[in-house]
């Protein structure tokens, strides 16, 4: 490796100071206020935190190295049309924001999936959605550890196992001692250090490639501008189709999402809960944008720079070129590099913790507390157990990122083939109860089962697959100024050794000639479906057929329905239907009876007023002192 790319001291010292920094904000929440003596503290932090900073949380919890790495990637290698999956997103949030937090948050619930054992009445029905749950969150951590360990091992020499050790330890400990309010102000420094970093990157990429103007120029000869595509053949890898409507139907799923619960509920009243989404939604769709910009940044400052590391094989995986960008443009400016390994750390540290707190909450409340033995511990326990479930977490996440190293392809792709498998069906199911007021028990089951299964096919077929087509990448930038060992890179590839890269084709293999000598057979075909609908086919298939199979065993009886937790959407959509189909189908509800302080009124025009009286199992679920529920139990 060339000395340029190695870490001076004070790259080092940056990036020290860094995870210091979040330890101690940790080991202060640890020992101050409360100490984390009850779970609604460590947990919720006492449902009392301000909106503010839970926004910033919130926000950074997904802006993890997939950002970082996978989205610049993505955008280097094919173009900027992964925009409208930024914009799918954005959809989904406002949706979300208006549908699901008037929902979610007058429950008071810790666990999201408390909320499936009130609507379907049924702790099957909640085991097997916290099963799904813990499966999403396991993977996603596993993807947002392996993604910092591959890249930094490449251009720094950083040990991937070491990456992967560190950021899990770290998280792991500022977690486990502080509890939810060391996550969420944790994530508020790390949030400045992030997008210090990415700032840097911009700006200085934009200055050498000549200012913004010429980037885009350079950009758009390099064929990186393709924002719309719309071609309707759903094999083709991106289509606006698929990126748009696939992931709005996958963003819906951010609403049922531990971690977007716990923000939800930590807030003290439903509009601190809206204004804390008016904040995090707008501003996630803008990060996303810029991460995309990087990718063109990038692409610009290496056709100026006239050597393509990718094409000149000084890196071989698309995930490395932010990282290598980064040496490469500040090797006369130590610390810069470290700034950058902060940052990427730094959004790796959000997710991680983020998700170890996730599963901290619904290993306590939806698996110990739902075992006799352990239903009636004291609230100093429950905590103890909490925070062995975070060190736990943390360790199987390491593993799940070793198993992700077999798995190729830019990181966006690796989330939207491995995630969706469960995050799918689980969103399926959570939108079944949420506005299907005739879905039952066995419905959603089946449903949500078979949809599981759907997508766990697609998704190892796609990934494991050796005769499915590959995408070719866009034109490389050029290599006549590539300087390797002080001496100018010779550009004699041959075709041959420029094909036997597998999926680092580039014009000289055009997609027609891919299409043609390596066409899909068999399951192969199946297999061939993009990525970008797998989440969306996970979330359809668990709410149709869990309707239909409702309808054919028989609704849920009007006694168990409560419209606390049904949304009055398809009720209102059914008005035109004759009584009696309305009847049958359970939408006849009387949805002017739905509880919520007056003073809470909703954005969205809905003022909920609630009279009907708390079943006493339902008082205990919804009762957000936790003492409470240890002395119902």
């Amino acid at each position: 490796m060339s000395d340029t790319h190695r870490f001076h001291v004070a790259d080092f010292v940056i990036f020290s100071v860094t995870i210091l920094i979040s330890i101690g904000i940790g080991i202060y929440y640890a020992l101050s206020g409360d100490r984390q003596r009850t779970t609604s503290e460590y947990l919720v932090g006492g449902r009392k935190m301000s909106f503010m900073p839970v926004a910033i949380s919130l926000l950074v919890s997904f802006e993890s190295s997939i950002m970082m790495l996978g989205v610049p990637a993505e955008v280097y290698v094919y173009g900027v049309q992964w925009i409208m999956a930024n914009l799918g997103f954005f959809t989904a949030n406002w949706i979300s924001m208006c549908l699901i937090v008037p929902l979610i948050h007058p429950l008071k619930i810790t666990s999201i999936y408390e909320y499936l054992e009130l609507r379907f009445k049924s702790k099957i029905v909640r085991m097997f959605g916290t099963i799904l749950g813990v499966l999403t969150t396991l993977w996603y951590m596993g993807i947002v550890l392996f993604g910092p360990g591959i890249a930094l091992e490449a251009v720094t020499g950083f040990p991937k196992g070491a990456s992967i050790a560190l950021i899990a330890f770290a998280a792991a400990i500022y977690t486990s001692i502080g509890g939810l309010k060391a996550v969420v102000w944790t994530d508020v420094f790390q949030a400045i250090v992030m997008f210090s970093g990415c700032f840097a990157i911009l700006i200085k990429g934009t200055m050498y490639s000549g200012g913004p103007k010429a980037v885009w120029d350079t950009a758009e000869e390099g064929a990186r501008m393709n924002f719309f595509v719309f071609d309707l053949d759903p094999t083709i890898r991106h289509t606006f189709w698929g990126l748009y409507f696939g992931s709005l139907v996958r963003g819906l799923g951010f609403a049922f999402n531990q971690s977007t619960c716990q923000r939800i509920s930590s807030t003290p009243t439903l509009k601190d809960a809206y204004k804390m989404l008016l904040i995090t939604t707008p501003s996630h769709f803008i990060a996303l944008s810029l991460a995309a910009y990087e990718g063109v940044v990038a692409y610009s400052y290496y056709t100026t720079l006239r050597c393509d590391p990718l094409e000149s094989d000084q890196i071989s995986d698309p995930n490395q070129i932010i990282p290598f960008m980064v040496m490469d443009m500040f090797r006369e400016l130590p610390g810069m590099p470290g700034l950058f390994l902060a940052s990427l750390f730094s959004a790796s540290l959000s997710t991680l913790s983020t998700g170890l707190s996730s599963l901290s909450a619904i290993i306590l409340e939806d698996i110990v507390k739902e075992i006799p033995k352990f239903s009636a511990l004291s609230e100093i326990k429950y905590t103890v157990i909490a925070k062995i479930s975070v060190i736990v977490s943390a360790v199987v996440a390491c593993g799940v990122a070793y198993m992700i190293a077999q798995v190729g392809g830019t990181m966006t792709q690796i989330a939207g083939t491995l995630i969706s498998a469960f995050s799918g069906p689980l969103t399926g199911l959570f939108l079944l109860g949420a506005l299907f007021p005739w879905g039952n028990v066995k419905g959603a089951m089946v449903g949500t089962l078979l949809s599981v299964i759907l997508c766990t096919w697609l998704g190892i077929g796609s990934s494991f697959s050796k005769t499915l087509r590959k995408e070719p990448w866009l034109p490389a930038a050029p290599t006549d100024q590539c300087l390797i060992d002080n001496s100018t890179w010779a550009i004699n590839m041959t075709i041959s050794n420029l094909t036997s890269r597998g999926e680092d084709m580039y014009t000289t293999t055009t997609i027609e000639d891919v299409t043609q000598s390596i066409e899909p057979q068999g399951l192969d075909k199946m297999y061939s479906l993009s990525y970008t609908w797998f989440g969306a086919i996970g979330v359809i298939t668990a709410m149709v057929v869990g309707s239909t199979l409702s309808l054919l065993t028989g609704p849920m009886a009007h006694k168990d329905l409560d419209t606390r937790y049904i949304l009055p959407f398809v009720p209102k959509l059914t008005g035109c239907l004759p009584d009696v189909i309305r009847h049958y189908l359970r939408c006849d509800l009387d949805f002017t009876k739905t509880k919520v302080e007056k003073s809470e009124k909703s954005v969205v025009g809905l003022e909920l007023n609630i009279e009907k009286p708390l079943k006493p199992e339902e008082m205990v679920l919804l009762n957000g002192d936790d003492e409470a529920r240890n002395h119902h139990a």
